[in-house]
Order: C-alpha cells, then sequence, then structure tokens
C-alpha cells in the first residue's frame, strides 16, 4: 500500500485516462488534494485501491449522441403536439369568454326590464286601487268625474306599456 502524489496529468498517465477524467475520478473517490508550488493541483492517491477501467474513447459518445438526439426528436414533436393543443384550447377557451360576456350582457337587460315592468305593475296596482275605493265610497259628480279622469290615465299608461314592450 504506497501512497503516491500525482498531478492529474500523470494519474491520467498511470491509470490510461484523459487529464479531465483522472480529476473527475479523483473528486468522485474524494482523494485528498493540495497544490504545488507551481501551482497544479496534487492528488494523494493509492494505485492498488482504485479500480478503474477505462471505457473506450468515442464509442460510447457516438451511441450517446445518437440516442440524445432521438430524445430530443421525439421532445421537440411532444412541445409541438401540446403547443397545438394548447392554441385550440385557447380558442376554446376565448370563445366561451364571448359567449358568457354576451349572455351577462342579456341577462342585464332582462334583468332591468323585469324591475321596470315591476316597477310599472305596482303603480297600476296602485291606482286601481284607488279607482276601486273611490267607487266604494260613493261620489259625488265631482268625483264620478274624477274618476273618469283616473280611468282614462290608466288606460294610457296601459297603451304606453304596451308600446314600450313591442320595442324592447
Amino acid at each position: 500500500m504506497s501512497v503516491e502524489i500525482l498531478t492529474y496529468g500523470a494519474l491520467g498517465a498511470r491509470l490510461n485516462i484523459s487529464p479531465e477524467a483522472a480529476r473527475s475520478l479523483a473528486k468522485r473517490l474524494r482523494l485528498p488534494r493540495s497544490l504545488s508550488e507551481h501551482g497544479k493541483a496534487l492528488v494523494s492517491v493509492d494505485l492498488a485501491e482504485i479500480r478503474h477501467t477505462p471505457q473506450p474513447p468515442g464509442g460510447r459518445r457516438a451511441g450517446n449522441i445518437a440516442l440524445l438526439t432521438t430524445k430530443i426528436e421525439a421532445l421537440q414533436a411532444e412541445i409541438a403536439r401540446l403547443e397545438a393543443s394548447a392554441a385550440s384550447h385557447r380558442a376554446d377557451f376565448e370563445r366561451e369568454r364571448e359567449r358568457a360576456d354576451r349572455l351577462m350582457v342579456e341577462l342585464l337587460q332582462a334583468t332591468a326590464e323585469t324591475t321596470a315592468a315591476r316597477e310599472a305593475t305596482a303603480r297600476l296596482e296602485g291606482e286601481v286601487a284607488a279607482l276601486r275605493t273611490g267607487d266604494r265610497a260613493g261620489g259625488s259628480i265631482d268625483g264620478h268625474g274624477q274618476a273618469a279622469r283616473r280611468v282614462g290615465h290608466l288606460a294610457a299608461t296601459l297603451v304606453e306599456a304596451d308600446r314600450k314592450a313591442a320595442r324592447g
């Protein structure tokens, strides 16, 4: 068990790997490191304890590049499909939003018309009730003239309400 102090280049030469691979191996194995007088990194290593078999250069990369290229193309196709689906969903959303806006306008108009109709109904019911109470009290000639005016006013109001309903 002999511990040697080597640079990454020397370690790579001993293990038949590149200096970058030697540096990566030293980091992965958490080998003790220090700096030389020249500023180069030195690694304390016992070569007998390291069981490293180098991978053949380039063979692994070519297979990985082809595999990764295939995966990238598949992912790009998936992205395109998802973008098309999102665009379709967005169009549906916009169409439904416009429809909801139209329905809201119609609802507000119907509410306003209903409120106006209720007010007119209440006013007309009040006038009818006033006419009925006037008839019961039995009136003089002056009371009859007033009742006739009220009936005429009521008839005019009904005609006006009918015309508004026909327009709306």
